[in-house]
């Protein structure tokens, strides 16, 4: 029992459908690179922030919340 052609042409249609499917942005140039500046920006501020609460803890006699493995 063999499937004939069935199989290829199975293969192009998902090539066909997958073919509009490519890794693009919505975002020019210009916006994507202010987008990650802004994102980077984010992760600076809350790293900040974060060693700041830590630095208060231990300032405070605490210690600090134990690392999640």
């Amino acid at each position: 029992m063999t499937r004939g052609n069935q199989r290829e042409q199975d293969r192009l249609r998902a090539q066909k459908k997958t073919a509009g499917k490519g890794k693009s942005t919505s975002m020019s140039g210009t916006a994507l690179a202010a987008r990650k500046e802004a994102d980077a920006e984010a992760v600076r501020q809350k790293i900040a922030a974060k060693e700041a609460a830590k630095a208060a803890a231990e300032a405070a006699g605490g210690t600090a919340a134990p690392k999640k493995t």
